[in-house]
């Protein structure tokens, strides 16, 4: 007896239950969205980005991203989604090894005003050095080190040319949070129209400036510069223009101090279970400092569908 076939359209009413899991209709429209907005993902991004979207994960907490993985080969099969060719890749989410050189060893200390350094520049990540640097950087000096990211994302090394030409920095750029209530309540949006919407928002998922580069306003300045030059850069690379972007503070280390002199908005504090905790099960996720900033005019209402 072969498999029984079935289609998920804008009327769907059916779940499917797929390995133990049912997914609702609003879950196989989500599906169908990020396959298309991300075709230039591989299937494994796809499928990790999916799974922890609609935290398919197991006792453990870990993600189900190759039961995921099954669901979109068969989920392309009955011509639901449009899955990209087969690639070889390292697993999003998955620890790398960080790369040691001379490049990213600690420099002299860099004082200062912006004024100083100027021109600041964001170079976004495209060639191997670039990105072997980054790597570096980041899981040298950041707190949460560097993990190969879900999903969509940007990088960016920052760079200033005075006294001369040097990277001071890194920031990312990737996929929004699910849900996160104090900005589902910002944006004003119902559930419908967030998943419909929800990939014109990104997440600034990695900022950082590097321990020695001690310049006043250097970083509300990159944060200034990165809403006015991001947009084109994820447009080109996704297709899609995003108008906000959000971010989370760890307040045990860090007041946001950046972010509110670059004019974001802080908006509450998450629950502690982790951003994409649907469930409400994750325990042990600290609490962090939410920050938003629309990156045009009128984003909630272009969230809200409004035009």
């Amino acid at each position: 007896m072969g498999r029984r076939r079935f289609k998920v359209d804008a009327t769907q009413t059916q779940p499917l239950v797929f390995k133990g899991r049912t997914f609702t209709p609003s879950d196989l429209r989500l599906i169908q969205e990020i396959v298309d907005t991300y075709g230039n993902l591989g299937r494994q991004e796809l499928a990790q980005t999916i799974a922890e979207l609609l935290e398919w994960e197991r006792p453990n907490g870990s993600s189900k991203w190759r039961e995921c993985r099954d669901l979109l080969n068969r989920l392309a099969d009955e011509g639901f989604v449009a899955l990209p060719e087969l690639r070889s890749g390292r697993p999003r989410g998955s620890k790398t090894s960080v790369p040691l050189s001379a490049d990213g060893e600690p420099g002299q200390e860099l004082l200062g005003s912006v004024g100083d350094v100027a021109p600041v520049k964001l170079i976004l990540v495209r060639k191997k050095d670039d990105r072997l640097l980054w790597r570096e950087l980041v899981g040298r000096y950041h707190y949460l080190g560097h993990k190969v990211p879900f999903g969509a994302q940007l990088r960016y090394l920052i760079s200033v040319s005075r006294p001369s030409q040097a990277v001071v920095g890194c920031i990312q750029i990737s996929s929004p949070a699910w849900k996160l209530a104090p900005r589902d309540t910002w944006v004003g949006w119902n559930a419908k129209t967030r998943e419909q919407n929800l990939q014109m928002i990104v997440n600034n998922s990695r900022f950082l400036i590097l321990p020695w580069v001690k310049v006043k306003n250097l970083a509300s300045h990159v944060l200034a510069k990165l809403t006015r030059e991001l947009i084109p850069h994820w447009q080109e690379a996704y297709g899609i223009a995003p108008v906000l972007m959000e971010t989370f503070v760890d307040s045990r280390r860090f007041r946001g101090t950046c972010y509110k002199a670059a004019n974001w908005t802080w908006l509450g504090t998450t629950q502690g279970r982790g951003r994409m905790d649907r469930q409400k099960q994750r325990i042990g996720v600290d609490p962090k400092e939410i920050f938003i900033h629309p990156l045009v005019r009128g984003a909630r209402r272009r969230l809200c569908g409004d035009g």
